[in-house]
Parts: C-alpha cells; structure tokens; sequence
C-alpha cells in the first residue's frame, strides 16, 4: 500500500503531458491483459449437461442400435447327380412339411421340376429355423425366389432379365454329315435339331448335300453384364448347295418362313383338344387370391374336361417332362419350333413317353383331376422363350403363308438378315 502511494505521488509531480502518456499506458496494458484470446475462452468454457435424449429421440441407446451385415444364405448347394428335392431340403435342415408348402407355392411356376445339373439352390433360415427365403439360380437371366408370408405359406416371384442381345454368324463347309460339321462349327445338339426340321420339307440332309456345301447361321445371343447366359435363338439360316439356296428366316411374330413367305414349322391348332369344351378359368397373371388378396397368376387356360377326355398336341414337337407333382398332379411338357414350350396339368394317364417325337393331334394323354383341383379339368400352358402368354391370343401359324398386307415388312427383314450372313 505505502509503496502505491509513493508511485502516485511521484506521478502527480510529473509534467502534464508526461501524466497523460502514463495514464494512456496503463489503460493499454490493462486493456490488453483483459480482452478475451481463444485460448483463454476455451479454458473458461462451462461445462453444461446437453440432454442428447431430448435432441435426438430416435437414439435411446448404444445397445440398440443394429449394424445390418450382408445377407447370406443358411445353406447353398449346386445340383449334383443323384439330388432330390427331398433330400435337398433334408441337408439344409428343413422339414418335409415346409417343403410341401413350397411346391405348393410352385405350381404357379413349376420351377422346382426343372432343376438341372449345375444349376444352384440356396436356403435363408431365422433363428427359429424357419425356411424365410428360397431361391433357385438357372442362369443370369433367370432365377426363382420363394419368399415366407407371416402365416407361414409361401409367395413365388420369377425374375427374368432381358440383358443384352448380340448377333453371331457361324459360317462352315460341309465335310461328312451336316450334324458334324455344324456340331464343329460351334453348333449345339438342339439347334442343329431346329435347323433340320425347320428345313426338312425343303432339303433332305442324308442325301442332298455334299462335301463343299455351305451353311450360315444368324444367331443372337444373351448377355448380363458382359456374361454369356447361355441363351442362343436362330434368326435364319442359309444352306448353299450346288444346286440352290435353301434358307429360313425368323419373322417378328416369332415364326419361320423361306425367303417367299411360305411357313417352314408346322401349323398349331389353339386348343389341345379333339373337340371344343366349356373354357373354366382364363389366363391372369395379375389374378389376386380371394382371401388373401395376393397376386397368384394363372398361368395357363383351363377347360372343364369329363375323366378320360384325350388331349392332343398343338403342334409338332418333342415330350422333354413327364412326371407326376404332388399339387400339378401327372403331367407333360413339350418343346416345339419357335422357342414355343406347351404344359398339360391334372392328367389321368400318359400315352406318351420322355424323349418322344410327336405330331400336330397326335394323343399324348387323358385329362382327370390328380393334384390339387376342385374337379376334374385340362389346365394348359402356352410358353414362348421362358414366358407364359396366354394361349388363346398369341399369335401362332393358322396358315401356311404370309398373309399379303405383311409381306413387304417381311421382305425388307430378309434382306437385313442376308446381308448379315453375307458378311458373316
């Protein structure tokens, strides 16, 4: 205190001007000693309690919330020799029961009956082992998934992928047989097949050509992301011989023609039957369940047909499936040209068997009610490339000619597809 009042008497008896140079001094250091620096702020920050409950409600705690980790399956397999559905669901822990539930699902589909070598099965079980999710991988465009509903039945969804189309020309010469030269040309078994029936009214393939012939093929092949799927159509064909040209080409309604129009597949008779009868139930493939309100699609057309009635092919084709379903009951399916696949449900009795080439009207079985009906009925499928269309509309060869009105679209598509094989 003493020493204060000595240093504010020796200021007061210094001249004015000094006076005021200290005092402005003074007020500048203390000015400086007083304002705020970041670092000083930072040190007297007080802390407040934020409840972080209030801001953010959602957020209760730490425990509950859930990091959802890549969906896997429980149990996956690809087809082997010697599988069965059975013994497939056995290995993957699921009961017989569960898998009657399943097939009842795929009669819409009929998936399961086609499972082939190589093809790829997968399970998704809960914790409850309940069977949530199956699904069926054929190729990368097409897969089938089984999903479970809260009462425990199960829906079914086809997925099919357009991808990408690409045209391939195969262009060889005949050395031996046209099987084995198409067949090391890069040909597979099947459309070599297409091939000579389609052209089997116009050449004879065992005596009609000869070393040096030539063949071309316009293919177009499918891709899913750069990845062949293994899907292949014919879009025409070129056999030079040394006498003429027999050719084929696909028009856009699907069906086979020689470069004047004239139809190369045999023609289809709509219904697969003798004599007409009462149609029962129409194709819906947005038809809703009239309890549940799902959308279960009707695949096909059925006809109210007494026990016994004979059902005849369409057209002319090859039996590729017999079998006997728990819900489909016994039976059928044919391939035909043109990509075409037919399906006859709920039959009696077989008169045809796997591996059978059959004709347009020939009998190839008895309607009845086997599986699950309320009656007896034909239940008949109408496939074109993978897809179910309904019989009854689609348009399919009545006449063995191009009608008129549809030959100059027709012509300008032969010389696209000519040119193609010319530089093929």
């Amino acid at each position: 205190m003493d020493r204060l009042q000595t240093l504010f008497t020796k200021a007061q008896s210094l001249p004015a001007l000094h006076r005021k140079l200290l005092l402005s001094s003074v007020f500048i250091i203390a000015a400086a000693l007083l304002w705020p620096t970041p670092q000083e702020f930072s040190s007297q920050r007080i802390p407040v309690a934020l409840d972080i409950e209030a801001l953010l409600p959602h957020v209760t705690n730490q425990s509950d919330i859930k990091f959802v980790e890549p969906e896997v399956p429980t149990f996956e397999r690809v087809i082997q020799n010697g599988d069965t559905l059975s013994h497939l669901f056995e290995i993957a822990g699921i009961g017989q029961q569960t898998m009657y539930k399943v097939l009842e699902a795929d009669l819409n589909v009929l998936a399961l009956d086609t499972l082939s070598l190589g093809n790829r099965i997968q399970f998704w079980q809960d914790e409850q082992q309940n069977l949530v999710k199956l699904e069926l991988y054929f190729n990368p465009a097409y897969q089938v998934v089984f999903n479970r509903f809260d009462d425990g039945s199960y829906g079914v969804e086809e997925i099919n992928i357009e991808g990408i189309w690409q045209n391939r020309i195969i262009s060889g010469e005949i050395n031996g047989s046209f099987y084995l030269s198409a067949q090391r040309f890069g040909l597979t078994a099947a459309q070599i097949q297409t091939i000579e029936t389609l052209l089997s009214s116009k050449l004879n393939f065992s005596r009609d050509l000869r070393a040096g012939d030539k063949f071309s093929v316009l293919m177009n092949d499918q891709f899913i992301e750069g990845e062949s799927t293994g899907a292949a159509k014919i879009e025409a064909v070129r056999i030079v011989t040394g006498r003429r040209n027999v050719s084929a080409f696909q028009n856009i309604d699907g069906n086979y023609y020689d470069d004047k129009g004239q139809g190369l597949a045999s023609a289809f008779q709509r219904v697969p039957l003798d004599r007409q009868y009462r149609l029962s139930s129409s194709f819906n493939p947005t038809r809703k369940h009239p309890v549940t309100g799902r959308v279960s699609p009707h695949n096909g057309t059925d006809f109210a047909t007494p026990i016994g009635t004979k059902v005849v092919a369409p057209g002319d084709g090859v039996v590729s499936m017999i079998t006997n379903h728990r819900f489909a009951g016994k039976y059928i399916v044919i391939e035909h040209d043109n990509n075409v696949r037919t399906r006859y449900l709920h039959l009696s009795k077989f008169l045809v068997r796997k591996g059978q080439r059959v004709k347009r009207g020939q009998a190839i079985g008895l309607t009845g009610n086997t599986g699950r009906v309320t009656g007896p009925h034909l239940h008949y499928e109408f496939h074109v490339n993978g897809r179910p269309v309904n019989p009854m509309k689609v348009s399919i060869i009545e006449a063995s000619v191009l009608p008129k009105k549809q030959m100059a679209a027709f012509k300008n598509l032969v010389n696209s597809k000519q040119m193609m094989m010319d530089l093929g």
